[in-house]
């Protein structure tokens, strides 16, 4: 079955037109594509994205989600860690994601420190993705804590996706990156993910967590779930772009699949342009007015 959408018919249009003649129209993904397909038992993926090229190309290619994480703070701003991004940093980068795609869902990944103090600031923080951004919904961290936060998001309108397990934003907290929900942490985490489907979330996020634990938690919720690192169960998966292409380099995390070496192809095309601009050989006779 596809899992591509249809567009309905408008109300008061012309004759009906045979099935096997009515043609597909792609239309945008909604979040409630994201748990028919659950129900249907089909799997959907997500990337990350940060800027109009990316998120054209992965439309086209038809990944249902795009994610414009708080991940760009470490792989498009040059810091460490996901956590001094800002908002007003992430911002024209939702922007520039949610103005090139015509299908895909686009999730504004909120920072570190912009909704953990109070369901309100949650609240401001997820409206302003949505009205500057163009986000069609909002990512946030945490799980039973941030049940409050989830439920006052949803009330006021906004989508929101949950992420359990690992959180990279708690990760001095954590102790680092180590895979969360072993042994008897494995309750915590599922009651982490029945309160945030309970707040109202329409999706959640699990990180580095046990495959076995995954598939429980997926067959229990209702709401998908988005693995990244958490086995083969999930209903969806994730990953970060420039691991999964090979555009960033240096130990890989063990859940990353690389699927091109973008990386070699890029430096080999600077070398030889560099090359040629040197030697005259660029611009040619034929690049030449």
């Amino acid at each position: 079955m596809s899992s591509t959408p249809e567009e309905t018919a408008p109300y008061g249009g012309g004759p009906a037109v045979p099935a096997a003649e009515t043609p597909k129209v792609i239309r945008r993904i909604r979040t409630h594509h994201l748990r028919e397909m659950k129900q249907r038992g089909e799997r959907f993926s997500m990337l990350t994205s940060y800027d109009q090229l990316t998120a054209q190309v992965f439309d086209e290619a038809g990944i249902e989600v795009l994610l414009v994480g708080d991940s760009a703070s470490n792989n498009v701003l040059g810091n460490s860690t996901s956590i001094p991004v800002t908002v007003d940093e992430l911002l024209p980068l939702t922007r520039a994601v949610s103005r090139s795609v015509s299908r895909a869902l686009v999730v504004g990944d909120l920072p570190f420190g912009s909704y953990q103090a109070s369901p309100e600031q949650g609240y401001l923080t997820a409206a302003r993705f949505m009205k500057e951004g163009g986000a069609h919904c909002v990512k946030l961290e945490g799980g039973v804590e941030m049940a409050p936060q989830i439920e006052r998001m949803t009330r006021g309108g906004i989508p929101v996706m949950a992420h359990i397990g690992f959180t990279p934003q708690s990760e001095h907290a954590l102790g680092g990156y180590r895979v969360q929900g072993r042994g008897d942490a494995a309750e915590r985490l599922l009651r982490d993910a029945e309160a945030v489907q309970e707040a109202g979330a329409f999706a959640v996020v699990m990180e580095m967590v046990p495959g076995d634990v995954a598939a429980q938690i997926t067959a229990k919720l209702e709401i998908p779930t988005i693995g990244i690192g958490a086995g083969n169960q999930c209903d969806g998966q994730v990953l970060v772009w420039q691991d999964a292409f090979g555009l960033r380099t240096g130990k890989m995390p063990r859940f990353v699949k690389q699927y091109a070496d973008l990386r070699s192809t890029l430096l080999d095309a600077a070398r030889t342009y560099d090359s040629e601009v040197k030697s005259g050989a660029f611009p040619g006779p034929e690049h030449t007015f």
